[in-house]
């Protein structure tokens, strides 16, 4: 145990984006979607573990060269909120595909943190990352199920 100042870094910097729903919502309200209760408290425990872990285990051999796949990651992450604000706070932005690529932002704080675990040569990282993946994806795939069912349905 210890502190990671890189660590509590990368945590703040996956999570924070999500504060922007406080301030700008989605203009509609999203459908619920049907998540199984064991698997929406996983979500919030990867969530949990993902802000708490990276900061207080200490790194191991840091590998530079990783760096840059997390700059890569969180770029790609924040372009995605950038996505959600400027085409008018659509909700189903938050879920929408991307090249080809299901729910691309619950998949990119997921490899943010497992390259974050390969950069700062933390193991502990790499296991709150998979914690996450158990719990986001699934719970992101139902969301974005939801969202594309209701949109079908103004249509």
């Amino acid at each position: 145990m210890g502190f990671s100042p890189l660590g509590l870094l990368v945590g703040v910097a996956v999570l924070a984006p999500n504060l922007l729903l406080v301030a700008f919502p989605p203009r509609a309200p999203l459908p619920k979607a049907p998540v199984p209760r064991p698997l929406g408290w996983l979500e919030r425990a990867g969530q949990a573990l993902c802000l708490v872990v990276p900061a207080i285990t200490e790194t191991g051999t840091i590998v530079w060269w990783w760096a840059a796949a997390v700059a890569a990651a969180l770029a790609g992450y924040y372009a995605l909120w950038g996505r959600y604000l400027l085409r008018g706070r659509d909700g189903a932005d938050l879920y929408r595909p991307v090249w080809g690529v299901p729910v691309p932002m619950a998949l990119l704080p997921v490899a943010a943190f497992l390259v974050t675990a390969a950069w700062l040569g933390d193991p502990w990282i790499a296991a709150a990352a998979v914690v996450l993946a158990a719990g986001h994806i699934p719970t992101s795939l139902a969301a974005a199920r939801a969202a594309g069912e209701a949109q079908r349905r103004r249509i």
